[in-house]
Formats: C-alpha cells, sequence, structure tokens
C-alpha cells in the first residue's frame, strides 16, 4: 500500500505533476463548462494547435533581438497572440462569407499550425521546439515557472468568470434576451474565448496539446450528465479534472506510461462510467426510461376506445379492443396520473382534457376515413387504414385533410365528424 499511494507523494516531480495538473484541470474543468454549452469544443482544439506558430514566433524573436533562448513568457506572448489572431480570422472568415464557423475554426487552425510548422523547419537553426513535446506534453517534468505561470492566469480566469458569472450564465443559455437587456453580447464572447486562449496558452508548455483540449472538454461533458445547473456542473467539472489528474498520475506511476495520456485515459474512463451510471441521463436511465414507456398509439386507442363507450368502461372492454397485452395497465396508471382518466371499480371515465384529446383522435380517423373513400380506397379498408393512420393527428395534418374535404361533417359511415 505504501509503495502504491504513498511513495510516489514524497517524489518531487510528483507533487508538482499533481499540483501543476490540479489548476489546470481546475480553471480548465470551470471554462470547459461554458464551452460545451456554446458548443464550443472544436475551439479549444483549434487553439491548442495554433499556437505552435506563435510559440515559434515568441521563440524566433526572443532569440534574434535578444539572444535568449527558449524564454518562457516571449513564447507565451506569442502564444496569446496566435491564439487571439487566430479567433480573430475564423470570426472574420465566417462574419462575411457563407462559411460557417466550424468550417471556418477547420481551415483557419489547420492553416495556421501548418504555419508554425514550417516557420520552425525554417529556422530550425534558430528554433529548437521538440514538436513531439508541444503535442503531447511531459506533466512529470513540470518546472516551477510553468507552475507560476498557470497558477497566476488561473486566478485571472477565474475571477472573471466568478465577478461576471451572471452574464456569462445568461448570454451562454439565452443571448437575445441577454442582447435586449442590454448586455454586450458580442464582447461577452470575446471575453470567453480570451479565457480559452489564456487556459490553453499556460497549460500547453506543461500538458501538451491533447491534454488540454481533453481538461477543457471530458471533465465539463462528464459534469454535464450530473447536472442541470450552470454553477454546479462547474464544481463538478472541477472536481473530475482533479480526481482526473490525480488518477492519471498514479496509473502513469503505475504503469510507468506517459503522463498526459495516462490522465486522459483515467479522465475518458470516468467519463464513460459515468454516462453509464448518471441518474437522469446516463445510459441505464435512459433504458429503464425507455422499458417503462407506453406507446403513445396506445394512451389513444384507450381513449377513443372509452369515448366510443359512452360511459364507465370496464377493464375488459378496454382490453378488448387495445391490442397491447401489458402495456395496457402501465398506461391507464400513465393516463390516471396525467388526469385524462379517471378509475373506478366499475371502470375508466373520462376526464375532461381526456375527452378533449380523444375527440381529437377521433376527429382525426373520421377526417382520413373521409379522405381514403375520395381517393378511391376500397370501403372494407376504410376503418382499418384510418385506424392506423389516425395517431398522425397533428394540427396541421388535420387542417390539411379537412381543407381538402371541403369542410365535411360527416365520415362514409355516415357518423359525425367532430
Amino acid at each position: 500500500m505504501y509503495e502504491l499511494f504513498i511513495a510516489p507523494l514524497t517524489e518531487t516531480y510528483f507533487q508538482k505533476a499533481l499540483i501543476g495538473g490540479a489548476i489546470v484541470a481546475v480553471v480548465a474543468g470551470v471554462v470547459g463548462c461554458l464551452v460545451v454549452l456554446k458548443r464550443m469544443a472544436f475551439l479549444g482544439d483549434a487553439l491548442s494547435h495554433a499556437m505552435i506558430a506563435g510559440v515559434a514566433g515568441g521563440y524566433l524573436v526572443m532569440k534574434l533581438l535578444f539572444g535568449a533562448e527558449a524564454h518562457a513568457p516571449g513564447m507565451l506572448l506569442g502564444s496569446l497572440i496566435a491564439a487571439i489572431a487566430t479567433v480573430a480570422l475564423i470570426s472574420f472568415v465566417s462574419r462575411i462569407s457563407r462559411v460557417k464557423e466550424d468550417t471556418a475554426i477547420g481551415i483557419m487552425y489547420t492553416g495556421i499550425f501548418a504555419l508554425g510548422v514550417v516557420v520552425v523547419s525554417i529556422f530550425r537553426h534558430y528554433i529548437h521546439i521538440d514538436l513531439m513535446h508541444f503535442i503531447m506534453g511531459d506533466v512529470l517534468g513540470v518546472a516551477d515557472s510553468d507552475l507560476w505561470v498557470s497558477a497566476f492566469v488561473a486566478a485571472i480566469v477565474l475571477s472573471i468568470l466568478i465577478i461576471f458569472f451572471r452574464h456569462f450564465q445568461l448570454a451562454t443559455f439565452d443571448p437575445v434576451m441577454a442582447a435586449s437587456i442590454g448586455l454586450p453580447v458580442l464582447l461577452i464572447d470575446y471575453v470567453l474565448t480570451t479565457c480559452v486562449s489564456l487556459v490553453v496558452v499556460s497549460a500547453v508548455s506543461m500538458v501538451g496539446v491533447i491534454l488540454v483540449v481533453g481538461l477543457l472538454i471530458t471533465p465539463a461533458a462528464t459534469a454535464y450528465l450530473l447536472s442541470d445547473r450552470l454553477d454546479r456542473m462547474m464544481w463538478l467539472a472541477a472536481l473530475f479534472g482533479v480526481t482526473s489528474v490525480v488518477g492519471g498520475l498514479y496509473l502513469c506511476v503505475w504503469l510507468d506510461s506517459a503522463g498526459g495520456g495516462a490522465i486522459m485515459l483515467f479522465c475518458t474512463l470516468q467519463f464513460l462510467v459515468v454516462l453509464a451510471v448518471a441518474p437522469k441521463y446516463g445510459l441505464f436511465a435512459r433504458w429503464m426510461r425507455l422499458r417503462n414507456l407506453v406507446p403513445q398509439q396506445v394512451i389513444e386507442d384507450i381513449l377513443t376506445t372509452i369515448l366510443r363507450y359512452k360511459k364507465t368502461t370496464p377493464l375488459e372492454i378496454v382490453q378488448q379492443y387495445v391490442h397491447s397485452g401489458k402495456e395496457i395497465t402501465r398506461a391507464l396508471q400513465r393516463m390516471t396520473q396525467d388526469g385524462l382518466i379517471t378509475g373506478s371499480d366499475k371502470g375508466y371515465t373520462l376526464t375532461e382534457n381526456g375527452e378533449k384529446e380523444a375527440n381529437k383522435v377521433l376527429r382525426a380517423h373520421r377526417l382520413w376515413e373521409a379522405y381514403l373513400e375520395k381517393i378511391g380506397t376500397p370501403e372494407e379498408q376504410l376503418h382499418p387504414t384510418a385506424h392506423k393512420l389516425e395517431h398522425i393527428s397533428d394540427e396541421k395534418t388535420v387542417d390539411y385533410l379537412d381543407e381538402k374535404l371541403g369542410t365535411r361533417g360527416r365520415d362514409p359511415h355516415g357518423q359525425t365528424i367532430p
């Protein structure tokens, strides 16, 4: 037990990885909630890849002008400029052309990423950047400067999100209302994008492109399966991000594997477990809902059966005309709960709402019969065919049939159309 859990904590590299990874995980998880809700997941990937151009540019400028080798602040500033330029180009292309935003993201980030790769290859005598390290990161080799930068960025981003939480919340869920009450929705979007850029820029040098995108999206998506409130979702996302880092680092030590890959693997497994067992949106809960689901057709058949019987309808009569086996009992319980019918020892009776719904179905049935007769359907097929079609009883369809029949008052059997 000591060797498995306590011994790694005594190592300096593990402590730094734990602290640095936790800082990144918390801020990425919180920001990631807004990214997921606004469907901007692709943007995080775009920013992290486009940053290589900024890193290369910052490295080259500091090397040629000041003779500084691998100057972290210079590369950080270059990365931020590249991220902002990417966002500006994406916004420009999507606004002035018919190209959609997701397509613009794909075009711009691959183009800027390619620019970075070309610059690194052309100036390879001046720029000494390990592209593999940039993509995969080295969470077990975190430097003190990386910790300070990530902590500083996390403090700024979290402060912005806390102070303007209501603004972000409203602009995310109802941008039209936000604009109508005078909130600068476009500015809020730009602030959010800048926050995402800061998180990505500060974390890539420490955890790499793949891990920063994973920590931005996966913990937030995991929390989304468990919460319908933004504040609770953010807390859960931060928690899942930290547990991913802790579990992934231990997994990395136990298996002697890459740190970033182990963290992302643990994060993904965590998501899959929650996806399976989430009480409201999980796969098991969905299976239970489908298992207990009562088909609308059965409910409508019961309504019309009771309506045609014109009095309290015994269960035997319902079972005689509605051929759906075990679903009848569940349907009757569901209809009683929904206030469509009332039950007694003698049978079932329609409520006012139930009678209204039953008449809608009956009207659709008789209109379909009349329409089928008009187009030449044989008389013996009118009722069974209309019985199948009566469940297509939305308002537009029924109005269309009524218009085609010239507001006909009776069906082919002489019965009044409600």
